[in-house]
């Protein structure tokens, strides 16, 4: 989705000329030029569903739509049944919006999907690059007539686009018309049901504080608010999750439920779908009393009335997080004095610091995901010389390793498995049409991930079992390099981490090299893979110590080869000489680099210490496990893949200390002013 970090890694893409271009592919991508327009198997007929919803915007009297791609939450990852963008567009990409006019229909999505977009939709489709909304703002004024409306679902707007749309739009003599009745849903004729599962409780072995404890410490923030809020609005789904540590299985690769929740000082209400709750756990919830830590059960869908009734009430405040709350909500808070105003809500806050149990617990899920992902590059190593793997192949041998795993609850996303040109492409997932079968000859990237009961993974390797070329040496070397200095970076407690993003790039920049996407995202424990508001992006909240990071910078070489190279890392006190409240990285995630893609020549003498020691503390968490599991030949693979570097290796090319100082003056100035 679009956020400020990706802009300005455009921005800083075009400074270096690293631009990422659609390029057509002659067998894979749609020619919508030819006469007929050349369209491949992988594109999706949308001609009659586009049909149907135009008659939908007739009786409304409307002349466009706009589609976004996600969910009543503002979910980045969404249930099938919220899949409207895919269901019109073909488009299957997480990132998106789509607009739907009487005679044309146009997609706005970002650099990592572009050509996915090309191969999946047909020639009713536009494809817009330029993914702000004044970009689309400006093809809907050049589209629709003077005076005309255009329809939206304010369940899918959140406050800050429903307003950066009608600030675009004011001046033009168009405006954004309201309708809470999705019209995709109404000629989305099979539209896939809520999943029939009931929701789950985590166990007490993984909690550190009850949903009461949540509760009263988030009360405690309202009572201290000088804004005096008397109630708090929970939209986004891993916020009613967390306060109640309750789990479900709505969104595919992530344990979430729809609900909302509205706590007051004296009431809690949840909205769910209530038929899904044991019985078990409405004794849990307390759900048959009526005092301040008795939850009551209400439908889902009543949300809306519920929080009206409630602002109809004197004296009444309620509290929203703007970046979650979508816009269907936010509109009956009426008049503005009864509105208070975060980006965040406190409970997202709350949750981004992990607990000392969540802390460690997610440790131990990372050393057991390690396993999984050793065994993956053991077997391939041997396997892929024989030229019967393919990416498909690679991708289901990873997810069954993390199955046998304990705790296991399944992969945290799709695994991107890509070899060659497709690694090139920072999102791809391999399908039936698209898997290529591995080669010596070729990089291979593999991002994957596992949701285990105490914490969720994510982590990226990049390999070649051949010979790599000195250009792609060096690419994977910078690319390492970008890791480690953000790794091994000492900062001031509160600094942001979009301030010390640069030093993922800056190895990369000193050749003309960049990449399109943001440096990290944050992670949660049986959560969300990608967890805000934590990470190196423009809004995201300041690093304090407990939080889990990931750090990932790349190089995309378009049609040839990517890297990426992932890790996951928990923020913690750093020892300095003078000072106090300093903070560092420790890595989490175990998992060795191909060592023959390393250039140490390229190393400074502190970026090879910090190397070694991260070989150390894998053979020393690492190992143990591997021996518990019975794993020898595994653990001697690993026990090999992390033999210390020698110093005389290495020669210094950076003067990786003095960018360091240089970042963190940076850093330190943004955070001044």
């Amino acid at each position: 989705m679009p956020f400020y970090g990706w802009l300005l890694a455009l921005s800083l893409a075009a400074l270096t000329g690293n631009t990422i271009p659609a390029v057509a592919y002659e067998s894979t991508e749609r020619n919508c030029s030819l006469s007929p327009p050349y369209l491949p198997s992988t594109a999706v007929n949308t001609t009659l569903r586009l049909q149907e919803l135009r008659e939908q915007m007739v009786s409304l009297n409307i002349f466009a739509y706009i589609i976004p791609g996600t969910d009543a939450h503002l979910s980045e990852y969404i249930a099938p049944r919220d899949a409207r963008m895919a269901f019109m567009t073909g488009f299957t990409g997480s990132a998106g919006t789509a607009v739907v006019t009487q005679t044309k229909a146009a997609l706005w999505t970002d650099s990592r999907y572009w050509v996915q977009a090309e191969r999946q939709m047909d020639c009713n489709w536009e494809l817009e690059k330029d993914v702000s909304i004044s970009s689309v703002a400006e093809w809907l004024i050049s589209e629709v007539p003077s005076g005309g409306k255009i329809g939206f679902d304010p369940f899918l707007f959140s406050l800050k686009k429903q307003e950066e749309y009608s600030i675009n739009l004011e001046s033009s003599n168009r405006s954004m018309m309201s309708i809470p009745n999705n019209l995709v849903d109404k000629v989305w004729k099979e539209r896939p049901p809520i999943p029939p599962e009931k929701l789950t409780r985590l166990p007490d072995r993984v909690i550190q504080r009850s949903w009461q404890m949540k509760v009263e410490h988030i009360r405690h923030q309202m009572r201290d608010n000088p804004y005096e809020p008397t109630a708090l609005l929970l939209s986004a789904l891993d916020e009613t999750a967390w306060l109640f540590n309750l789990r479900g299985n709505d969104i595919p690769y992530n344990p979430f439920f729809y609900s909302y929740t509205l706590l007051t000082m004296e009431e809690i209400w949840l909205f769910l779908h209530v038929d899904r709750v044991t019985e078990e756990l409405k004794v849990y919830l307390n759900s048959s009393c009526n005092g301040s830590l008795c939850v009551k059960l209400q439908s889902y869908d009543s949300v809306r009335d519920v929080l009206q009734t409630y602002v109809a009430k004197p004296g009444v405040k309620v509290w929203v997080g703007t970046e979650y709350t979508n816009y269907a909500l936010y509109e009956v808070i009426t008049p503005q004095e009864k509105l208070m105003t975060t980006s965040y809500s406190p409970v997202l806050t709350a949750k981004a610091v992990k607990d000392e149990t969540e802390q460690q617990i997610l440790r131990d899920a990372h050393i057991r995901d390690a396993v999984a992902v050793v065994q993956l590059l053991m077997w391939l190593e041997k396997a892929v010389p024989e030229g019967k793997e393919t990416e498909l192949t690679a991708a289901a041998y990873v997810d069954k390793c993390r199955s046998k795993q304990k705790d296991s609850r399944g992969p945290s996303f799709e695994t991107i498995s890509a070899s060659g040109p497709n690694a090139a492409l920072a999102h791809y997932s391999p399908s039936k049409d698209t898997s290529r079968r591995l080669t010596v000859d070729e990089m291979y990237l593999v991002d994957s991930g596992g949701q285990y009961l105490d914490g969720t993974t994510d982590i990226t390797r990049t390999v070649h079992w051949g010979t790599p070329t000195a250009m792609q040496k060096e690419a994977f070397t910078r690319v390492l390099m970008g890791n480690i200095e953000i790794s091994r970076t000492i900062f001031p407690s509160g600094t942001r981490g979009v301030n010390m993003e640069m030093l993922g790039r800056r190895a990369l920049w000193e050749v003309g090299l960049n990449y399109g996407h943001g440096t990290g995202h944050g992670v949660g424990n049986y959560f969300g893979v990608h967890e805000w508001p934590v990470g190196f992006q423009g809004n995201n909240i300041p690093f304090r110590a407990g939080m889990f990071t990931s750090i990932e910078p790349g190089y995309y070489k378009e049609n040839d080869f990517g890297i990426r190279i992932e890790d996951v890392v928990v923020i913690v006190p750093a020892r300095t000489k003078y000072g106090n409240n300093y903070l560092t990285f420790d890595t989490v995630s175990l998992v060795p680099y191909d060592r023959k893609l390393i250039d140490t020549s390229l190393l400074s003498s502190v970026q090879l210490q910090w190397l070694n020691t991260y070989y150390e503390t894998i053979r020393r968490l690492l190992g143990p496990e591997l021996d518990k599991q019975g794993l020898h030949t595994e653990k001697e693979w690993m026990l090999l893949n992390t033999e210390p570097f020698t110093e005389t290796e290495s020669s210094a090319s950076v003067c990786s200390s003095s960018l360091t100082l240089m970042a963190l003056a940076v850093a330190l100035l943004h955070n001044i002013v």
